[in-house]
């Protein structure tokens, strides 16, 4: 089987990436099942999450194996692979790279031997801005870890196995209230399958009920297609593991909800439910308040497939203009591991979408996307329509203007690169060419998802970090790659402390030198 190169993205160009999305984590518990076929198809369902690596581990309560390399799910396993994994008990991961690069090593489910004679498995979905200062502990403590691993989740598991005289159970409740940051856990011993939400439930996590077993991911889509039903979401700031004695939950941290509002926008599957809300029903609220806050008159609204759709009928529905398509889009650019020519890269967003000329031509049309990162498909779409034919287009952008990159498991680019950052609206429609602009308000896109303000991350909105960022600056994708030691070391010289939003001006010099470095290469969900 070819080993994919871990560069897979759903963007054109691998270096200008858009919006990475956070990744996927899937955990079962099922006597009698298949449990690494149930993993491989709820990865599956995940596969929109992470798209650089995939593992999945197993456990026959006699010890457990671990089988990962990069690339997509459907790449990484295949039938002899799956017939292999035999147990009671699996997780599994998909995988954008956040702390640690995208890299065979870093791939996960992490594993780790304890001295008690167990092992441990571990897939983490979010990001932790302390990794420095746990980093710190494990070396301190001499904690064996492997030097080729350099993420935040491969130094969680060492933490867990160091506790030789404790049980699984009761190191996570030691090891988890230490940890700052965003993090959906699902891990396992031999017997024992976890799940662990961060206190403040940045990254989604859900529990469901199989006729003979349990299954823990982190969207209800994956459990739809492993014929789970839902039971419910994991609270912030719970610890639930699930034996041969049942389910059990215990209590970590005090909850303080802060969801995260962009899976509403982009990253969730439309078919998901969050928080008692239809994700696809939500989208289209958001473009129906869209359509109210950003009236036009024109011809046709069409979306910019496929995370425009729902948007853009609500927008058309809303405003009594008709809905129709505008753009097709070749859904295989992103399942693949060529990286295009300058020839065609020169094409820009060709590849990825084309549009139908004689839908467009000789109409004003509006077309609906998520959000405006870098502008560069905007860009190239706006002219794409015109040269169809399209006598005006005006784009409209179904969440606010993203001002703040995201530390908790999203990788929106540097502040600097973010087209939204020193621009006002009129600068950002000259920049992309439309004959106007319009993005629905923060108020109206919380007010989509039917969840209180205060129980939202908006972060990237409004730069209003729910968790305090280190102090230092010391954090980014290459924090244990060295990149950061030197800028930490400094900034604990002269005695700095963090705060809980960057300065205005500029974002901490490490997290500018980690995203410009990472490429196409995705950041921010272990």
């Amino acid at each position: 089987m070819p080993r994919g190169d871990g560069r897979l993205s759903q963007d054109l160009d691998p270096q200008r990436p858009g919006p990475q999305d956070a990744c996927g984590v899937f955990g079962v518990w099922g006597p009698g099942e298949e449990v690494a076929k149930l993993t491989y198809f709820g990865l599956y369902a995940l596969q929109h999450r992470g798209q650089e690596a995939a593992g999945i581990a197993v456990s026959d309560g006699s010890g457990v194996v671990v089988y990962k390399d990069l690339g997509l799910v459907a790449q990484v396993f295949d039938e002899p692979t799956l017939a292999s994994l035999r147990g009671h008990l699996a997780i599994g991961h998909t995988r954008y790279s956040t702390t640690g690069g995208s890299t065979w090593e870093n791939a996960q489910p992490t594993i780790r031997a304890t001295t008690a004679g167990t092992t441990i498995a571990l897939a983490h979905n979010g990001n932790l801005v302390n990794t420095a200062e746990l980093a710190r502990e494990v070396a301190e403590r001499g904690l064996p870890t492997d030097p080729a691993t350099t993420s935040d989740t491969a130094l969680v598991t060492a933490l867990l196995a160091g506790r030789p005289d404790m049980s699984v159970e009761a190191a996570a409740l030691e090891v988890l209230p230490t940890l700052q940051g965003a993090f959906s856990f699902v891990f396992m011993d031999e017997n024992t399958l976890y799940a662990a939400r961060d206190p403040y439930g940045v990254r989604p996590l859900v529990l469901g009920r199989l006729e003979r077993g349990w299954v823990v991911a982190s969207e209800t889509a994956a459990l739809d297609i492993v014929g789970a039903s839902v039971v419910r979401e994991v609270e912030p700031g719970e610890l639930i593991a699930i034996d041969e004695d049942g389910l059990r939950s215990f209590r970590f941290a005090v909850p303080e909800p802060k969801g995260c509002l962009f899976e509403y926008v982009y990253i969730a599957r439309p078919d998901t439910t969050i928080s008692g809300r239809n994700v696809h029903a939500a989208r289209v609220q958001i473009g129906r308040q869209l359509a109210k806050e950003h009236p036009v008159e024109a011809d046709m609204v069409i979306p910019v497939p496929e995370s425009g759709t729902p948007a853009a009928i609500g927008y058309a529905a809303e405003s009594g203009i008709t809905y129709g398509a505008g753009l097709v889009k070749n859904a295989y650019v992103g399942r693949t591991f060529i990286q295009p020519s300058q020839t065609l890269r020169q094409l820009g967003i060709r590849l990825k979408l084309n549009p139908l000329r004689e839908n467009v031509r000789g109409k004003r049309i509006v077309v609906v996307d998520d959000s405006i990162v870098r502008g560069n498909t905007q860009r190239a779409i706006v002219r794409m329509l015109r040269e169809a034919g399209a006598l005006e287009v005006h784009v409209r952008i179904s969440s606010p203007p993203v001002n703040w990159p995201c530390f908790y498991g999203i990788d929106f680019a540097t502040r600097a690169e973010l087209l939204a950052n020193g621009l006002d609206n009129e600068g950002i429609r000259r920049s992309i060419g439309a004959d106007s602009l319009g993005y629905v308000s923060l108020g109206g896109l919380i007010a989509a998802t039917e969840q209180p303000k205060t129980r939202l991350c908006r972060a990237c909105f409004d730069g209003e970090y729910p968790i305090p960022l280190p102090a230092g600056n010391l954090i980014g994708k290459h924090v244990l790659e060295g990149v950061a030691r030197r800028v930490g070391a400094d900034a604990e010289q002269r005695g700095e402390g963090g705060a809980n939003r960057p300065a205005s001006g500029d974002l901490p010099l490490v997290v500018q030198q980690m995203a410009a470095s990472s490429n196409g290469g995705g950041t921010h969900s272990s």
